[in-house]
């Protein structure tokens, strides 16, 4: 049997028939500090499946409204991002690993939606423009995003002196 959202009945996590489409990115190649986030989607996976599916506020099962699970991505977030961004009629959501992953999905959503506010919640800014040789490293993951496009930082407690200059304004 396929894994699905919160063990919902496969025909509720069909492609063709969900109106929320869930991307895991178990990454973790650029975290500096404590490594585990590649663990991250499994374990909110394995979390989901021992949720109550009744939402009380608005006497609804949400998830008769279908949730794709699109499987584990690592290398081409991007490319499936632009794949996934063809259904218009979906809610399109990637949770991962680290926020490197963010860097490729941040930049087909992007291209597609010209007035794209991306909203951060960190503890750390992620404005470097490279780190460690690399500009897909985690402390890059929202340079790019706020280079061309409105970002909102929440929760920032900690930031590099190099990284003032590309604060976002306003």
């Amino acid at each position: 049997m396929k894994r699905t959202y919160a063990g919902i009945p496969e025909e509720n996590a069909t492609l063709e028939n969900a109106k929320v489409m869930l991307v895991t990115v178990p990454y973790d190649g650029t975290s500096t500090w404590g490594k585990g986030a590649d663990k991250g989607p499994e374990l909110f996976l394995d979390a989901s499946e021992n949720m109550e599916l009744y939402d009380i506020e608005t006497d609804t099962e949400p998830y008769l409204n279908g949730v794709y699970l699109a499987g584990e991505v690592t290398e081409a977030v991007y490319e499936k991002t632009q794949e996934l961004l063809k259904h218009e009629d979906k809610l399109f959501t990637l949770f991962g690993g680290e926020h490197s992953v963010s860097i490729g999905s941040i930049r087909a959503v992007g291209e597609k939606y010209e007035k794209l506010t991306v909203l951060q919640l960190d503890a750390h800014t992620d404005l470097r423009p490279e780190y460690h040789g690399s500009t897909s490293n985690h402390a890059c993951a929202v340079f790019e995003a706020n280079q061309k496009h409105k970002l909102v930082q929440v929760g920032i407690r900690s930031m590099d002196a190099e990284e003032k200059q590309y604060l976002p304004k306003g």
